[in-house]
């Protein structure tokens, strides 16, 4: 579940450290690292916790260990079934959603195609030869709807399956180290690699980063509350020779369909607001970074109407010509 930062960044750290001057930091946390700051320090107890459970996500989701749950279910020869945590059930629902709403684009089982397109566990960036003729659910590969059978937290498959939770599962992991913050405290920002959750009094200015400059930035947003997460391929891309001329670029966004990388959009923001009253974040309705981070990547495969009809958020986009779109909701503006 390694992912490289997001083109999201808080403006006026300084005025942060003021106001929420305690960081909890969690470095390696899902290859990107986490901080979360809080007006009160977060007792040492507490962050154990959390650092265990970090680690015990890890271990179950990221398709980046070869101890780890999903791990498993990729050399499972004949398949089988397989137990998760009770936390992943919201995490599995959400990408139940996320797949009928973009049409099978966005699908866990993408991970067969990053890890053919050379982002693999060893991080080779290096494509299997002849990966054109298998990429893709229009080539066979594996499906979430239909090679997947899912009751509850428990997965069914019949045969190795390589899955991939990167779209959602940073955000998700946001969202359930967020519970205990919320019942301790008013105010919090816990940063993930750039993807935040905003708990504040006062709006907080985030950048929005330049997919070809991150010394630049091409707006700004304010949140006071809620997820506000970004996708853009400029940080994890790498090239393929297809003749002397001619180098393809490959990154880790793909349609799921065909299997290849989007080329259309060069970054996306989406904000999500917080739970309703009386429902606490990390509890099955109360995933907004989780959203917020399926939702960047969804829309680099379908359009931001269209998942409208199922989930509400506000974004902008910047397509491949540089031109620019934002919806109606989104706490932000183009400069």
């Amino acid at each position: 579940m390694a992912r490289p930062a997001c083109f999201a960044t808080i403006m006026g750290m300084d005025s942060l450290a003021q106001r929420m001057p305690y960081v909890t930091a969690f470095p390696r946390a899902l290859g990107t690292g986490m901080v979360i700051s809080t007006p009160r320090p977060v007792n040492t107890e507490a962050r154990d916790r959390m650092a265990t459970f970090i680690a015990t996500y890890e271990r179950t989701l990221s398709r980046f260990r070869t101890d780890s749950l999903v791990a498993e279910i990729g050399r499972a020869e004949h398949g089988g079934g397989f137990d998760f945590p009770d936390w992943a059930e919201p995490l599995f629902g959400l990408y139940d959603a996320l797949f009928e709403a973009t049409s099978g684009a966005i699908d866990p089982c993408i991970g067969e195609d990053l890890i053919r397109l050379g982002y693999d566990a060893s991080l080779s960036f290096t494509v299997d030869p002849g990966s054109a003729e298998h990429l893709g659910a229009l080539r066979g590969r594996p499906t979430w709807g239909g090679d997947v059978e899912r009751h509850g937290t428990t997965l069914i498959t019949r045969r190795p399956i390589n899955l991939d939770f990167g779209a959602c599962g940073k955000g998700h992991l946001v969202d359930l180290l967020a519970a205990p913050l919320a019942a301790d405290s008013a105010e919090f920002v816990i940063d993930a690699g750039g993807d935040l959750l905003i708990r504040s009094a006062e709006p907080i200015a985030i950048a929005l980063e330049d997919p070809d400059d991150a010394t630049r930035a091409v707006g700004v947003a304010h949140i006071a509350g809620g997820a506000f997460c970004a996708s853009a391929p400029s940080r994890r891309h790498w090239e393929v020779a297809v003749n002397e001329r001619t180098h393809l670029k490959i990154h880790h966004l793909l349609n799921a369909i065909d299997g290849l990388p989007v080329q259309q959009t060069e970054a996306t923001w989406v904000y999500v607001p917080g739970p309703p009253d009386g429902q606490a974040v990390g509890t099955p309705a109360g995933h907004p970074t989780a959203l917020a981070d399926g939702l960047a990547t969804a829309l680099f495969t379908t359009g931001p109407e269209a998942l409208s009809r199922t989930f509400p958020f506000a974004c902008a986009t910047l397509d491949a010509g540089r031109h620019a779109t934002i919806s109606s909701g989104f706490p932000g503006r183009f400069l």
